[in-house]
């Protein structure tokens, strides 16, 4: 991408990063190559930044910011106001002065921010976002808003506030802008509709054949229409085969089954038995022959319609139930084309005056007046996201182009939660955890010691998780389990629980003292278990000697077989000499230690202690330097496009390690024991470090003198050599001159 902007740059967090220091920057943020945003996107939740602001941003509603939607939003808002660098005080008002009338869209803007004020009965010379944020309150006294929705406030008239307040009441309600319920066109229309069809079913109404009891008398016979066509289905099978009656009718062993317990509770199994007792002569009788679980809902059916139909009848066929049920015909099939039941509520004469004043064409022009104001309505919102933006918008960039909030000291980064206290110390590095899942498995490439917490608000009920990264100190006391207190920005407190932990280097000082504590921590090991051998061990010889005591017919014989003196004597003479030994060391360390400068010793003891540590502490160091904050934003649904290093000495502002004051007045005896303690822990340390600078020391002059004597061994021996071949020589001479004389001769 060609850049046609001179951009400024600047190292932020040990990257180089691009530098907003100007409204001109910010209006040129279209020109800036994407390859060199800190961000490319990032999530609208979970941030520490005002939730309106974010949703302004997110224009296409996704729930991400992209890079895109910030251009868009720096374009727009660069060109509504005169001077882009009010941007960068992050105030929340405007003059009117501000706005840039000579765009159009910017002289809208400005009209809307005076119409504001006059809605509010306001006059000042600038608007701020207090009076644009409530909508309620600008359009509480304004008959129209825009919305394309009408209120009581809407209308003129009595009659036409009434006919509103009815569509609420059965229609259902939209919320107007003024923050009150009102109606839109859609719903006067189907208000109008559901009265005229209401009042066209009630006009053609069937009374029914039971006049006003016709619908009591139709849910009677519903209640007992299946249980009535068992009944003579039952008298048919009777009637077409004597031999089932017994099969048909009410057994007796089903009674019996039951009649053990509290047959009252066994109402519903009694009342699947047959209605009546079935008879061949098919006839249901109307008399107190009747299942006792139905008698109530027959003596109701009765009441309504047998005995109106069948005054004095003991009974009925199947042939006159058929003909009683054909009789809800006709109201039953009217019942069924019921419309408009939505304004039943309103009674048939409120509808029918309802749709008598003919009030819907007066509705309808006031929603069309309202929808007429929508442009300007639009436009006031537009103030209000407007101010969103002067206020909040360079904060954003800082955190979204360049990581400047975060790698600052006046502030705190948006994906900063708030503060954890653990283990002595306060982190504000913590970020709210959005998806766990993948938090574990890509923070661990950060390289940083991560603390996943689970915090719980006891009183309001609100949790949530968060990873909490500690950059300096130890890391001893730390494990799943432990209890934390957090803060969020707001000081609210929250009872945090360690729920995991990504374990890597914290500090140079954990590194450096990291080998002591392993080599001690395997002595400990060693020790602890060497202890609890021996300790079963004995308890196994005890318990062995104890078992062969008792059950041998010598108890004295088995204890004296038990113990060797010889045995004894010898681990006697063990320990003497292990003693005589450890009393010899003693002797020649103190003797090394005295032989050598004290320079000599601190060397010793520095160089020992740098053999020791320096390889953990440089490894250490190389890590720290490569910790990275962007996994964990990743795993939180950023796009971070640029690494957010976190090294030593910016992890050591991070993490507060606590630091007591010098006490001037202490229990002497306290004191004493503290002095006593250090005195001896360091004698112990120095001693072990001497005694080690001794003994490489004595190890060094040993294999130096072992190397000269070999030299002077060596030297001697050629010297022997060189000697023999010199009196070999002059002997050899003589000899050689008699031997060459015959021959001259």
């Amino acid at each position: 991408m060609k850049e046609n902007y001179n951009w400024k740059y600047a190292s932020v967090g040990g990257s180089v990063r691009v530098k907003l220091e100007k409204g001109s920057d910010i209006a040129n943020l279209a020109n800036l190559d994407r390859k060199k945003w800190t961000v490319l996107s990032c999530p609208t939740t979970g941030l520490e930044f005002d939730a309106k602001t974010l949703k302004l941003l997110d224009a296409d509603g996704d729930g991400r910011i992209h890079v895109d939607e910030v251009v868009a939003a720096s374009q727009w808002i660069t060109s509504e106001i005169k001077n882009p660098d009010l941007l960068l005080k992050g105030q929340d008002f405007l003059k009117f002065s501000d706005f840039n009338t000579k765009n159009e869209e910017g002289a809208k803007l400005e009209k809307s921010a005076r119409q504001i004020l006059a809605n509010l009965k306001l006059e000042k010379d600038s608007i701020s976002l207090a009076e644009t944020s409530d909508n309620e309150k600008i359009f509480a006294e304004t008959q129209f808003n825009g919305d394309g929705i009408i209120t009581e406030a809407s209308a003129d008239n009595d009659s036409l506030k009434e006919t509103i307040k009815n569509i609420i009441a059965t229609i259902g309600s939209s919320k107007d802008r003024s923050g009150a319920d009102g109606v839109n066109a859609d719903q006067i229309e189907a208000f109008y509709a559901a009265c005229a069809d209401y009042s066209a079913w009630k006009a053609a109404e069937d009374k029914g054949p039971f006049g006003e009891n016709t619908e009591a008398a139709l849910a009677a016979c519903e209640a007992l229409k299946e249980k009535i066509a068992d009944y003579f289905m039952r008298c048919k099978l009777i009637s077409f085969n004597d031999a089932v009656a017994g099969v048909v009718d009410v057994s007796v062993d089903k009674v019996g089954a039951i009649s053990g317990g509290d047959l009252a509770a066994a109402a519903d199994e009694i009342a699947t038995y047959p209605l009546a007792r079935p008879a061949a002569n098919g006839k249901l009788p109307l008399d107190g022959s009747i299942n006792p679980a139905w008698k109530a809902a027959f003596a109701n059916l009765k009441a309504l319609v047998f005995d109106v139909e069948f005054p004095k009848a003991d009974a009925v066929s199947e042939e006159e139930w058929l003909g009683v049920l054909a009789k809800f015909d006709s109201y039953t099939a009217w019942k069924a084309a019921k419309k408009g039941a939505e304004v039943e509520s309103l009674g048939i004469d409120t509808v029918n005056a309802v749709l008598k004043a003919e009030q819907k064409a007066a509705l309808l022009e006031l929603v069309a007046q309202d929808k007429a104001l929508e442009t300007e309505a639009l436009s006031i919102e537009a103030v209000d996201k407007l101010l969103h933006y002067v206020r909040d918008f360079y904060k954003f960039l800082k955190n979204y182009v360049v990581f400047q909030d975060f790698y600052s000291k006046e502030d705190k980064a948006i994906f900063q939660a708030g503060r954890l206290y653990i283990d002595q110390r306060s982190t504000d590095l913590c970020v709210k955890v959005i998806d766990a899942g993948k938090q574990s498995d890509i923070s661990a490439l950060s390289g940083m010691y991560i603390l996943y917490c689970n915090c719980v608000n006891k009183v309001t009920g609100v949790s949530f998780p968060i990873a909490a990264v500690l950059t300096d100190g130890d890391v001893d006391g730390l494990r799943a389990g432990k209890n934390a207190i957090f803060y969020d920005r707001n000081g609210v407190q929250y009872d945090a629980t360690v729920t995991s932990i990504v374990d890597n280097p914290i500090s140079l000082r954990q590194a450096f003292w990291a080998p002591y504590k392993k080599v001690g921590k395997w002595i400990s090991d060693k020790i602890d278990k060497s202890a609890a051998e021996k300790n079963d061990k004995s308890m196994a010889n005890l318990t062995a000697s104890a078992d062969s005591a008792t059950s041998g017919n010598n108890p004295a014989a088995a204890i004296q077989s038990n113990f060797d003196i010889a045995k004894f004597a010898g681990i006697f003479a063990a320990l003497g000499m292990a003693l005589g030994l450890i009393g010899q060391f003693v002797v020649s360390l103190v003797k090394g230690i005295a032989a050598l400068k004290l320079w000599k010793l601190v060397l010793i003891i520095i160089a020992i202690m740098l053999v020791i540590s320096l390889p953990s502490v440089f490894m250490t160091w190389r890590k720290l330097r490569r910790r990275d904050l962007g996994p964990v934003l990743n795993a939180n649904g950023w796009a971070v496009n640029a690494s957010a290093f976190v090294k030593p000495k910016f992890g050591k502002s991070l993490t507060s390690i606590v630091k007591y004051p010098k006490l001037k007045a202490v229990d002497p005896e306290e004191a004493r024991k503290v002095r006593r303690r250090k005195c001896i822990i360091w004698t112990v340390v120095i001693l072990a470090l001497a005694g080690c600078g001794w003994w490489g020391w004595n190890k060094y002059q040993a294999c130096k003198a072992e190397k000269a004597a070999e030299a002077e061994a060596e030297a001697a021996a050629v010297e022997l050599v060189e000697e023999n071949t010199s009196e070999a020589a002059e002997t050899a001479t003589p000899a050689a001159a008699e031997l060459a004389t015959p021959d001259a001769e």
